[in-house]
């Protein structure tokens, strides 16, 4: 079976190995949204509904994936509203045919809307009550952010990638070096001091059910797959969008709700901006890395497109200006 790859892992397979467990699919399979693990949604035969999430090959040890499991009931011990693995037999990873799964109760909800104060408001409580429970310790396998290498990695790989056109490439390095440059620049120039606690590490509006049930309104951090050590900030940067102002009331609507539990350092403000820079050459190097995965061309073949590489370019001169900006500040 070669790096990342999922070619053998096919029905057949997974009803075997949902079987394994004690569990009996009665329904067919319905594959869910999920590009970097492979995700499938069944009612058993006892009528309930199930997920399960078998990991791609190699991404992962045993222990950061057994982190993420034990940060999951951890939260789901405290009231934190997540979903947390299916303990089967004192157990949450398994392991069949050399593919490695867990097991969860389905949930369901719709869409969380970032552009929804209100929405906005409930989930900066969340976090707010997330960050106070998983603030007691760090992670002891997963990763740290860490800027200097993840980009250095990243650049390496799209480096050696042939997805850039060959008119671009002299422009797209120069100003994707510029924008490293000037990201490490302001982290370096930063006197902000924080704490690094365990996060969801890809808190965004995919990732995050929202519910109503009559009266009561409610949102369900999912996948906990990337959680990782760092700066609280990192699970609230992604809900901003919008210009400079939205951004502010935004900003103001989480912090002020956040803050009903936890208190929010506001030094890390300053690291939104090259946080979104980390995560905007992440992500190109990340669909670089999987493009052998067939499930990626077919979902993102834009990303071969020169298109896609010209808008890059003017993404990344954006953000360069958005660095040198101040940082966001809250008192809407």
């Amino acid at each position: 079976m070669s790096s990342f790859n999922f070619s053998e892992l096919g029905p057949d397979m997974i009803l075997d190995a949902i079987e394994s467990l004690g569990v009996y699919p009665e329904s067919g399979l319905l594959a869910l949204n999920s590009y970097e693990n492979r995700v499938y949604q069944f009612r058993a035969d006892d009528q309930l509904k199930y997920v399960v999430k078998f990991y791609r090959p190699e991404r992962w040890t045993n222990e950061q994936i057994l982190d993420e499991h034990q940060f999951a009931l951890h939260l789901d011990s405290e009231d934190i509203p997540v979903v947390p693995p299916l303990v089967i037999n004192g157990e949450t990873l398994f392991e069949y045919n050399n593919y490695r799964f867990c097991l969860y109760n389905s949930v369901g909800g719709r869409m969380f809307e970032n552009d929804n104060l209100d929405q906005l408001e409930w989930l900066g409580r969340l976090l707010g009550r997330f960050h106070k429970a998983s603030g007691v310790k760090k992670f002891n396998n997963r990763s740290t952010i860490n800027f200097r290498p993840e980009f250095a990695e990243a650049r390496a790989e799209l480096q050696q990638s042939d997805f850039i056109p060959s008119y671009l490439k002299n422009t797209f390095f120069h100003d994707l070096d510029m924008l490293i440059d000037e990201t490490l620049t302001r982290l370096d120039q930063s006197s902000a001091e924080y704490d690094v606690i365990r996060l969801h590490g890809d808190c965004h509006a995919g990732n995050i059910l929202w519910q109503s049930n009559g009266d009561q309104d409610d949102a369900i951090l999912v996948d906990l797959d990337d959680c990782l050590n760092g700066p609280a900030i990192q699970d609230l940067w992604m809900m901003l969008n919008g210009d400079r102002q939205q951004q502010m009331l935004q900003l103001d609507t989480l912090v002020t709700a956040y803050e009903e539990f936890n208190e929010f350092n506001t030094a890390e403000l300053s690291l939104i901006e090259p946080l979104r820079a980390r995560r905007m050459v992440n992500y190109m190097a990340w669909l670089a890395k999987r493009w052998s995965d067939p499930a990626f061309p077919r979902n993102f073949s834009w990303f071969a497109s020169d298109k896609y590489w010209e808008q890059q370019v003017l993404a990344i001169k954006e953000q360069i200006y958005s660095l040198r900006e101040p940082p966001l500040k809250l008192g809407y």
